[in-house]
């Protein structure tokens, strides 16, 4: 071992500063032989329990610390004043014991809390009222005292202030605790600064120590440090003028080089480098924490909480916005089911055995008294509480409760559906004694560690859930989760070739080479190694054979997967039972942030230090369902709910709920493949499984969701004929027949693998889960293993050896892709209870799903061709109808429609939509052009927004769309001026309430000449800017026919169909011809759908074939082989193209999936449904004003009364007075006219009436004069 170790180092955590990872600097350090290693990240703490174990594990000793930031001299830690508090200083902490980590936590965490300035600062005072267990050093060039000496800081050197800081240091850490710390990095500067401090730390007997300033692991990585620098700083390599550091020595030296570097520091004693192990030495904490830190689910809540009087939750009224208004009190009602004694007590197993014993008894009736609910009740109970978790179970059933009382509908995902006792306190929804879960697959007292519930909420309404927590437990225990954000493959070659200077396009191309399939990263190494299914032959090619190729792939090598950026986790929530900072460092939270402050600490680790992660996951269908039911009581009466839906037990749901629909439609849906909307089992690829499978019960969804999956999914077919008796069902041993049988002899879940094993075998279900733990893992030794056990133990049940040998290949083999029931049957009691909505009340599930998607273009569109498909009419969006969300019309002696959603319109969005709202909410439907601009503040709306509503026809009321697109400025001039008047107070006719408004002439006249606009091109701008076409589409009265034929919508054309053959139905809208290098014919046709387009490849063979009927409006239907590019939208290579459509029908019983091939629902297909159509036809624009229509001029008799009104500062008195005057005007028509007046300043308003007449009489002129002064009328 030698004599030093390196005590101030930067990891990557040093986010793009330092490019180390912890793993690799532990490594480097036991490979240097140095015996311990410190950690010294800038201003945070984030890798330091990684750090931590990682030197354990490479046998190197782990110093924990921080480079800090401290403000300037007399600056507190909360100034912000740009002149003064810009600038800070570094500061070198270290944890001498549990005491000086757990002031560096609070150091960490309040200085981003409170002393947030660019950089998270803490101030001097501070420092020392934390000062305690730290040892501290004079720090680097950047630290205060180094700076106060500094001639190159851009000020003079102030040795005297030097010099009273450096005792001050002294006095608050004591000479055992602070040190003098020389570096050494080619910085004449720091050369100087080093020969006082080592003037000083003699002249004061100080100790000292060297340090290198540590940012990489090896001398190899500093060209690939330099151009992290250069991505941080957006800065080239080559550039002159930019940040980098001042040599390449900044990585973590031998013993040999670091002597070699002080050597000419003559008088440099021994003990610098000696004193580095002392401190090592000095410092003992142990950052491993094996217990549990679970909060008091009894404590009262730390802040009010209102359970009642709450307004609904939608998604226009956010929770970021409303929440301090929503709680009013401290109560807690569902408390009142525990008894007083358990809760002052704090026996949590004893309350929790008294919610499950009632629980029981409300889910099972008198079943709850019978042996099976009791064992499996009491087995529960007895490893809940040996293991300590009832609290957990409590603090769960506390959130659920609460999200009860405030109609906050969840699901809980995973294993804990495996659970009796979290059935029957009403966390999870599933039984599972009816459906064979497991609870070890939940809870293993063989593997001690938190139990986690997955909670999923409605999308808008997780945050409320947070929220709870924050008041439940208070700000200072709750806190959201760090995640960071790293360079992956592809981003690493891309910043890498910025910063290179390598031209975009390349880099592009190059990037691109690396596969990007979502769930399945592939690295840079990956593309490269011709054994891996991502490797790329062009790539290899390149990065052999162009040097510059070559450096630009091995730098983004170097920094892929380095940390690049901190986020929030997108749902975990830690809660503790004391302050976070006595277990993590937390910092500010940024974005879209509910808690006051994130962890520094990602949640595996949170997780490893006993701190409980409840995971808030929002989930878009959950929303939806809310809202269909809300639509659903409003409409039918029916009160649905997230506890009276029990889509997986049949007979319960009949028997509790007769007043509902049946739920076997349900899965006729299903079978039929109308999936379209229904959760998890969208797409065509689950389509057709569900048609050849024709579902009808509860158990077939959970099987169906478990085997879609690569692996099992070639076992469908099996599945699916045995389930009809097409084969027989065998059994390797009848004692597998009980476990097996409901997936007809298929192993298909991870149960039945724990099962097998447990039964028969003789494993505990605890061990039984570690074969799979162990064939998932790839655990050679241990699968040997298990082999030869679970051998030994069926050959002492009974089993031959040969059957129990061929058993333990079938687990081996279906082990690598079990899949979790819990989880499944959880997502398909969500799957079949949104088909049963769907299924009966169509137009409100519609309408709902509709509104939350959209946002979506892409998929409002696929959901608008569904509607349009089940019969449902969508109405276009309209300005006069339309709202925030989807909105349900009745109809008399029809059905219900749906209308378009103006926020749906891409570019529009919520705030222009309520604009447009609250307009027509006070004075009604808009009656012309000049009406809704004279309405609404088209300045709230925005161009952009007006010209998409345009485009899309929600103003086709008023004009054609060309026209309107031809005077939106006219359109914003006049209801900007409108608006602008009364903004400042000025009288206006427009105002008034009781009289037509009058009229200065249409802004559509005149006319503006604008170019005509074809069908085709209007298509596409709805198609672009609402996901869907409209207008009525030739396509539309074929919909029924593609739907019912199990053709694949281009819009499913994704990753996954990439290399499959294919069914697609579609329009004919281009064709481009073509010929091969040979000379043969060949085309290239665009088809279209309801939801979308593609490109259809026809080669030689196909296209002579079929060359007839690629003709544009010609509708065909096209098999093929999709093929889908990086990039690119999808192509389909053809074999074969026909235009009949061959549609699967139930038969006349209604039975699903009985019905016969029709050749479009008829006896004969049609030869084409190329035809001619209605040219589209807007509305005429309003008529022009009788000024611009009439021919001949007014009669020499007629006269025409001006009528000046001044104005007062009491706005409502001259309203009264103009509408006094208007009716005056107006009471008796004639052939005359009137003009009036509004002085404003300098100028006049002069108002027009050309559609008003008036009758001048010496009485009428009277009483206006009366009314107005004889100089405010005039007549001529």
């Amino acid at each position: 071992m030698t004599s030093f170790c390196h005590l101030h180092c930067h990891s990557e955590y040093s986010l793009l500063d330092g490019l180390g990872r912890t793993a690799d600097l532990a490594r480097q350090a036991a490979k240097l032989g140095q015996p311990a290693l410190a950690l010294t990240d800038h201003g945070v703490m984030h890798g330091a329990v990684e750090f931590f174990r990682n030197c354990k594990k490479h046998g190197v000793k782990p110093v924990i610390g921080m480079e800090a930031y401290l403000t300037l001299y007399g600056r507190p830690m909360d100034g912000t004043d740009p002149n003064k508090d810009k600038d800070r200083h570094h500061l070198l902490l270290l944890a001498q014991n549990m005491t000086g980590y757990k002031n560096l936590l609070k150091i960490a965490s309040d200085a981003q809390l409170k002393g947030f300035y660019y950089k998270p600062r803490i101030d001097a005072d501070y420092l020392a009222e934390h000062a305690e267990g730290l040892i501290c050093t004079t720090g680097c060039m950047a630290a205060e005292i180094p700076s106060l000496l500094n001639p190159e800081n851009g000020r003079p050197p102030q040795p005297e202030l030097a010099l009273q800081r450096l005792m001050w240091y002294l006095e608050v850490f004591g000479r055992e605790r602070f040190f003098i710390e020389l570096q050494e990095h080619s910085i004449p500067a720091l050369t100087q600064i080093n020969k006082t401090l080592f003037e000083w730390g003699k002249k004061y007997g100080l100790e000292f120590i060297v340090t290198n300033d540590v940012h990489y692991v090896t001398a190899a990585d500093a060209q690939a440090h330099d151009t992290l620098l250069c991505v941080q700083t957006n800065s080239l390599v080559d550039q002159q003028n930019r940040m980098r550091l001042s040599d390449f020595g900044y990585y973590l030296k031998s013993e040999e080089e670091m002597r070699a570097l002080f050597r000419p520091l003559a008088d440099l004693p021994e003990s610098a480098f000696t004193n580095t192990l002392k401190i090592a030495e000095m410092c003992e904490v142990d950052l491993e924490d094996k217990s549990f830190h679970l909060p008091d689910p009894f404590e009262p809540p730390a802040a009010p909480i209102e359970l009642n009087g709450r307004p609904a939750v939608t998604v226009s009224s956010p929770p970021a916005t409303a929440a301090d208004a929503l709680f009013a009190d401290r109560s807690l009602p569902w408390l009142a089911q525990i008894p007083e004694e358990y809760i002052t007590a704090r026996d949590y197993p004893a309350a929790l055995r008294h919610l499950t014993e009632q629980g029981l008894r409300e889910r099972y009736g008198d079943r709850a008294d019978s042996p099976e609910v009791q064992a499996r009740k009491e087995h529960e109970l007895n490893i809940i509480n040996s293991m300590g978790f009832a609290p957990y179970y409590l603090i769960v059933w506390d959130l659920c409760r609460y999200a009860q009382a405030r109609n906050i509908w969840w699901n809980v995902r995973g294993s804990g559906a495996g659970s009796i006792v979290a059935y029957a306190i009403g966390i999870t929804l599933i039984d599972p004694l009816r459906h064979n879960l497991i609870f070890e697959r939940f809870l293993n007292p063989g593997r001690v560690s938190m139990p986690d519930f997955d909670l999923d909420y409605p999308d808008d309404q997780r945050e409320y859930m947070i929220d709870y927590a924050r008041r439940r437990y208070g700000d200072k225990r709750v806190a959201q989760i760090v995640s960071f954000g790293r360079m992956k493959a592809r981003a690493a070659i891309r910043d890498v070739g910025r910063a290179m200077n390598i031209p975009l396009p390349e880099v592009d191309r190059i990037a691109k080479m690396i596969s990007a399939i979502p769930g399945k990263p592939a690295t840079i190494d990956n593309a490269l190694d011709p054994e891996h299914e991502f490797f790329s032959p062009e790539l290899k090619q390149l990065y052999e054979t162009d040097d510059r190729i070559r450096r630009l792939i091995d730098s983004a090598r170097q920094l892929e997967g380095v940390a690049r950026h901190s986020s929030v986790h997108a749902a975990a929530v830690i809660i503790t039972d004391q302050d976070l900072t006595e277990y993590v460092p937390v910092m500010r939270g940024q974005g879209a942030v509910v808690t006051e402050s994130v962890t520094q600490f990602e949640f595996p680790i949170c997780e490893s230090i006993g701190l409980l992660k409840v995971d808030f996951l929002g989930l878009s269908t959950l929303t939806v369902m809310r809202k269909a039911c809300e639509l659903i009581k409003q409409r039918h009466g029916l009160e649905f709910n997230l506890h009276n839906l029990p889509m997986d037990n049949p007979e319960l749901f009949k028997k509790q709920y007769p007043h509902f629909p049946p739920p076997e439609k349900a899965f006729e849906l299903l079978a039929k493949g109308d999936v379209t909307g229904v959760f998890q089992v969208e797409g065509s690829g689950m389509r057709r499984v569900l048609t050849d499978m024709k579902p009808t019960r509860f158990e077939h969804i959970v099987a169906a969701i478990s085997l879609f999956r690569p692996g099992p999914m070639e076992y469908i077919p099996t599945y699916i004929a045995r389930m009809h008796g097409k084969e027989p069902v065998e059994f390797k041993h009848p004692r597998l027949e009980p476990i097996l049988a409901e997936t007809y002899g298929i192993i298909v879940y991870q149960e039945q693998i724990i099962q097998i094993a447990s039964q028969l075998a003789g494993y505990a279900p605890g061990d039984a889960d570690r074969i799979r733990k162990a064939v998932g893992k790839k655990k050679k030794e241990e699968i040997d293993a298990h082999r030869a056990k679970f051998i030994k133990g069926a050959v002492e049940n009974g089993i031959p050896k040969e059957t129990a040998e061929a058993i333990y290949s079938d687990i081996e083999f279906f082990a690598r892709y079990g899949f979790n029931k819990a989880h499944a049957a959880d997502y398909a009691l969500v799957t079949c209870q949104t088909a049963y909505l769907k299924a009966h009340f169509p137009v409100e599930y519609m309408a709902a799903l509709l509104t939350v998607e959209r946002g979506n273009t892409d998929k409002v569109g696929m959901l608008v061709g569904e509607c349009r498909a089940m019969g449902i009419d969508i109405v276009p969006p309209n300005v006069n109808y339309g709202g925030i969300e989807f909105i349900i019309e009745e109809q008399d002696g029809q059905s219900p429609r749906i209308h378009f959603s103006l926020s749906a319109i891409k570019n529009v969005g919520e705030g222009p939509v309520e604009t447009i709202v609250r307009a027509r909410q006070e004075g009604g439907p808009f009656k012309d052009i000049d009406d809704f601009c004279n309405r609404v503040d088209l300045r709230q709306v925005g161009r952009r927004a007006l010209e998409c509503l345009i485009k899309v026809g929600a103003l086709d009321d008023f004009g054609d769309r060309p026209t309107l697109l031809a005077i939106i400025d006219r359109m914003l001039n006049l209801s900007g001026s409108t608006h602008k008047a009364a903004s400042v107070g000025q009288l206006s006719m427009f105002e008034m309430e009781a009289f037509d408004a009058p009229q200065t002439g249409s802004i559509m006249y005149p006319l503006p000449e604008v170019e005509p606009v074809s069908r085709k091109e209007m298509l596409a701008w709805e198609k672009e800017l609402a996901g869907a076409y409209l207008s009525a589409h030739p396509i539309q009265k074929f919909a029924a026919d593609i739907k019912a034929s199990g053709s694949t919508f281009i819009s499913e054309l994704d990753e996954t169909a990439h290399g499959k053959t294919v069914q697609v139905v579609g329009m004919v809208s281009s064709v481009r011809h073509h010929q091969t290098k040979k000379g043969d014919p060949m085309a290239f046709v665009e088809i279209e759908d309801l939801h979308g387009s593609c490109e259809l490849i026809v080669f030689p063979r196909a296209y002579s074939a079929h060359k007839d009927l690629l003709a544009e409006g010609n509708l065909v239907v096209v098999r093929g082989k999709v093929e889908l590019r990086e990039g690119r939208p999808p192509q389909i290579l053809v074999d074969s193209i026909s235009n009949q459509i061959t549609t699967y029908r139930p038969a006349a019983n209604g039975s699903a999936g009985n019905g016969q091939p029709q050749a479009n629902g008829h006896p004969a297909p049609p030869p084409s449904v190329a035809e001619p159509t209605m040219p589209y036809m807007p509305p005429p624009p309003p008529p022009p004003p009788e000024e611009m229509t009439t021919t001949t001029r007014p009669a020499p008799a007629q006269r025409r009364l001006h009528v000046v009104l001044r104005r007062t500062r009491n706005l409502a008195q001259d309203r009264h007075l103009l509408k006094t005057v208007y009716n005056l005007l107006t009471e008796q028509r004639g052939e005359d006219r009137f003009t009036l007046y509004i002085p404003d300043g300098k100028r006049k308003i002069r108002i027009e009436f050309p559609q008003q007449t008036t009758r001048h009489t010496a009485h009428l002129e009277q009483r206006l004069i009366q009314l107005l002064g004889a100089k405010s009328v005039w007549v001529e």
